[in-house]
């Protein structure tokens, strides 16, 4: 029991707040590179790993961290998370060689994995019918962090800074944010609540043993569902890195400034809009209305197909507006990809928890921690020298996404999606029929 009593709401700005600022956390170097650059004297593709650094350990954090949400519940999990992050973000404001600053900073970069932590918090509170709406709320508000971070830390630790503690300000942003992060955690253990209801939590909790989580992790819906992360989030966070300099490569654009808001139009929609996603995939299953003629009764499984089909024709789009040779056109459509990846996401992760209401930590977290290897992927594809120009690349990506789209197709077939939140490629017993209804 918390110290108060928690309702929905509470929790969802619970781990809302807790999610933003742990975005914030694991991009607060980023405003910085210029003056870490300068005092431990790294190149600029130093800098680049250091930035790629932040993606390393997502996958496996976010696929453990999920797991052992469902098992210990949300808030211890997050509590340690935040601490230990917290910990390491202070003593990086002391490092005084490169190499256990990289250290450091790669354990801090781990704040990523939180987004599962809450994305199973969120779901052991709300009702099926609206967990889209929540996810989507808790993700778009949370993802929200990085931007504000690049805002905020800068003006907070304005050039010239002179204390307490350190006369750098990059130092003493990382001490601060630590500070800052050990209190939230402390925040969250004691306020937060594991689930609405005793029995909710037991029920959460006898699905996390770990044969049960190898059998989770192996279900048609989860591997479905994490490859359909890959194409949305790993897009996501793919973009988020290289549009700034597609936007100055491909079209010679000069002022850097300029570049970086070009690119900036993605990331507000690929984050604020997400909610919308979630929303339209509460709204369909609450009315029960089809809005394609496959998958019938299939709700949210139709709208999920129909985003993922939005990104890959966006992503061509992509293609044929660099070719036209007018930067404009190139930031329009890739605010059209942002406003395709935030719908995607906020329909997957309506999915998730809907389809897994037992084990949504479990799944989440392979989801989540799968959906970032885009983010390391789609980058080589788009600065390939085998490319002809810079605007093929996506149309290239975008080939490589329809085999994923082509089995969402397959698994969201009614027959098989009343099945696929337990039958899988490492089926346990006898195979679960098909019968029943198709909610």
């Amino acid at each position: 029991m918390g110290l108060i009593r928690m309702t929905k709401w509470r929790t969802l700005l619970l781990a809302t707040i807790g999610f933003n600022f742990s975005f914030l956390i694991w991009f607060s170097f980023a405003p910085f590179t210029g003056p870490m650059a300068e005092e431990f004297g790294l190149s600029t593709a130093e800098i680049g790993i250091l930035a790629s650094a932040a993606i390393w350990l997502a996958p496996f954090g976010r696929i453990l961290t999920g797991w052992l949400s469902d098992k210990f519940g949300a808030p211890t999990v997050f509590a340690i998370v935040l601490g230990y992050v917290g910990v390491f973000s202070m003593a990086s404001a002391f490092a005084q060689s490169y190499t256990v600053f990289f250290v450091e900073r790669l354990i801090v970069a781990t704040a990523g994995i939180t987004f599962v932590i809450g994305i199973q918090h969120v779901s052991e509170w709300f009702e099926e019918e609206n967990l889209g709406m929540a996810e989507g709320i808790y993700a778009g508000i949370g993802n929200a962090g990085a931007a504000a971070g690049a805002l905020i830390l800068p003006t907070l630790f304005y050039a010239g800074w002179s204390g307490p503690i350190f006369e750098t300000r990059w130092r003493a942003a990382f001490f601060y944010t630590g500070v800052v992060a050990i209190v939230l955690g402390i925040a969250y253990y004691l306020l937060g609540e594991a689930a609405k209801s005793e029995e909710k939590r037991q029920a959460t909790a006898d699905q996390a043993s770990f044969e049960d989580w190898i059998h989770t992790a192996t279900r048609y819906g989860t591997v479905v569902l994490a490859l359909a992360y890959v194409m949305t989030f790993g897009l996501e966070l793919s973009m988020n890195g290289w549009l700034a300099t597609y936007y100055r490569e491909g079209f010679n654009t000069q002022n850097l400034a300029l570049a970086s808001y070009f690119a900036a139009t993605f990331s507000v929609a690929a984050g604020l809009l997400r909610p919308i996603g979630g929303y339209v995939s509460d709204v369909l299953a609450r009315k029960e209305k089809n809005i394609i003629p496959f998958f019938a009764g299939r709700y949210r499984e139709q709208w999920t197909f129909v985003t993922l089909s939005f990104v890959v024709v966006t992503m061509v789009g992509m293609t044929l507006a660099g070719l036209s040779g007018e930067v404009l056109i190139a930031v329009g459509t890739g605010f059209m990809v942002g406003m395709a990846c935030a719908f995607a996401e906020g329909s997957i992760f309506a999915q998730v928890p809907a389809m897994f209401p037992n084990s949504s930590g479990a799944v989440a977290g392979v989801v989540g921690g799968v959906g970032t290897v885009g983010g390391i992927v789609y980058p080589l594809v788009y600065s390939s020298t085998a490319m002809p120009n810079l605007h093929m690349g996506y149309t290239v990506v975008a080939a490589s996404m329809v085999p994923i789209v082509a089995l969402t197709a397959w698994v969201f077939q009614p027959k098989i999606a009343r099945v696929a939140d337990q039958a899988g490629f490492l089926q346990r017993g006898d195979p679960p029929t098909a019968a029943g209804g198709d909610d």
